[in-house]
């Protein structure tokens, strides 16, 4: 693809995510995809090139899945989770090698045994997840864990400014409640809003 090819596509797909955003922005969470930078480092940390099972939470318009599909191994396995048909069709014209499928990532487990893989070794998540409720949080967060490998990594995003809101610390004490491990990365400034990884492992 040529560089005026990635320009347009980018140009694209950043219309269509503020569409989508203005449609449900609960379930976009943000008004622009994320920065080159932020998904270059939550693949890295997800340990994507050693995996062999790989499960993205929420593609959107593809941001992080397009880094999961250079970095990953040829003989990995990957399925992309979105809930957004609309995102869905977008992304299977633009990504006819991956599989993206139209569901919830509380089905995370069920998918992966329709596909015959046991467990993942790691879940990259574009989740909005400020943006859920309590609830939705716990369910999600739940199927991350049940689908996770022993020593699997779950790898997400939170924005800088969201630490500031009791929705941001009650998720991170979540994550704490919920994995054995949680790391948390540098902040990533070249990303609109400013943002950085957590990396937890179960």
């Amino acid at each position: 693809m040529s560089s005026w090819d990635l320009m347009v596509a980018k140009q694209n797909n950043t219309t269509v995510f503020i569409r989508e955003f203005l449609k449900n922005p609960r379930q976009i969470g943000a008004i622009s995809p994320s920065s080159p930078y932020l998904t270059t480092e939550i693949v890295r940390q997800a340990g994507v090139k050693k995996a062999q099972t790989i499960v993205e939470f929420g593609p959107g318009t593809g941001s992080f899945t397009r880094e999961i599909l250079r970095q990953k191994q040829e003989s990995a396995f990957f399925v992309g989770i979105e809930a957004n048909s609309r995102l869905v069709e977008i992304l299977k014209q633009e990504l006819p090698q991956a599989t993206i499928l139209a569901d919830s990532a509380e089905n995370t487990p069920t998918i992966l045994k329709d596909y015959h893989q046991a467990q993942a070794d790691c879940i990259v998540s574009g989740l909005p997840w400020a943006s859920f409720p309590p609830e939705l949080q716990d369910k999600l967060l739940h199927a991350a864990l049940a689908s996770l490998r022993p020593g699997g990594r779950f790898a997400t995003f939170a924005y800088l400014q969201g630490l500031l809101l009791p929705s941001g610390q009650r998720f991170r004490k979540k994550l704490r409640e919920t994995f054995s491990r949680v790391h948390i990365g540098r902040i990533i400034w070249k990303n609109l809003p400013a943002a950085f990884v957590y990396r937890c492992v179960k």
